[in-house]
């Protein structure tokens, strides 16, 4: 686990079996997102592209279904599937999220958003609960919206990034009923129709951050503390893009490590 990502400090407050299980899992979903980028996969000597999402469901049978897997990253996970009792389905939807993106490069309504985020981030964390030894159904609900929260921030920190390889996550529907264009975003200005669009969607990610608090078991709030971490940190990048007056073209808002340790001691110390 690279010190780099924003999940480090989280983890960090783990007992070493949970540890090792959650960054099994981080490994094997981030090698599956990599896939869809040729050079990552071909840099691994893996299949790239549409061979990749086979390949990797492949290996997921073979983790899941007692065979022997191939890459590093199955070798990694499938100790830990029987121990904590991880969702198989849940590993099939961040496949499934993944592979929207080889055909799709605009959503036209939230709805439709919604369903990749769930996919790509709410199952992770589906995946991640079980870990923390959580399985209510509130819990579940924390880590849908939660998860749901954190892609949307990911979405409005890299705007421009994702602009660059031609994607637009945002809803084309949003763009209309605020009158900007993808032209208007490619632009990279803070125009009146851009900054009213990009607050609008922080207002939505905000509200997915406290549904999940709404949603958070107070029984298992300890359990949960890395969670926590992580929506601390993503939340603080959220509030950085609004204070930068909602520019996401300038430059890429991120937190600084020592601001992510100190977030991830208070939230260890006095969880809230």
């Amino acid at each position: 686990m690279a010190r780099k990502t924003s999940f480090y400090y989280s983890f960090l407050v783990l007992p070493a079996e949970q540890r090792g299980a959650i960054i099994a899992v981080w490994d094997f979903c981030r090698a599956v997102d990599d896939a869809v980028d040729e050079e990552p996969a071909v840099l691994a000597g893996l299949p790239s592209g549409r061979a990749a999402v086979a390949f990797w469901r492949e290996e997921l049978a073979r983790a899941f279904d007692g065979g022997a897997p191939i890459t590093a990253q199955g070798r990694r996970l499938q100790p830990f599937i029987a121990t904590f009792g991880l969702p198989r389905q849940a590993f099939e939807d961040v496949i499934d999220g993944v592979a929207m993106d080889l055909d799709t490069t605009r959503y036209a309504t939230f709805e439709d958003l919604f369903e990749y985020c769930r996919r790509v981030a709410s199952a992770v964390g589906l995946i991640c609960i079980r870990i923390f030894g959580c399985t209510s159904a509130r819990a579940c609900d924390y880590a849908l919206n939660l998860g749901v929260a954190l892609q949307l921030t990911n979405i409005l920190r890299d705007v421009g990034g994702d602009l660059s390889q031609g994607r637009v996550y945002l809803p084309l529907d949003d763009l209309r009923a605020f009158g900007c264009t993808v032209e208007d975003l490619a632009a990279g200005a803070v125009t009146a129709p851009v900054r009213h669009l990009i607050e609008f969607e922080c207002r939505r990610a905000r509200d997915f951050y406290q549904r999940a608090r709404t949603a958070l078991p107070p029984e298992d709030r300890r359990k949960l503390v890395a969670a926590e971490i992580m929506r601390a940190v993503y939340f603080e990048t959220l509030r950085r893009i609004e204070r930068s007056g909602y520019d996401v073209f300038t430059a890429r808002a991120r937190v600084p490590r020592p601001q992510q340790a100190l977030i991830a001691l208070k939230q260890w110390l006095w969880p809230a």
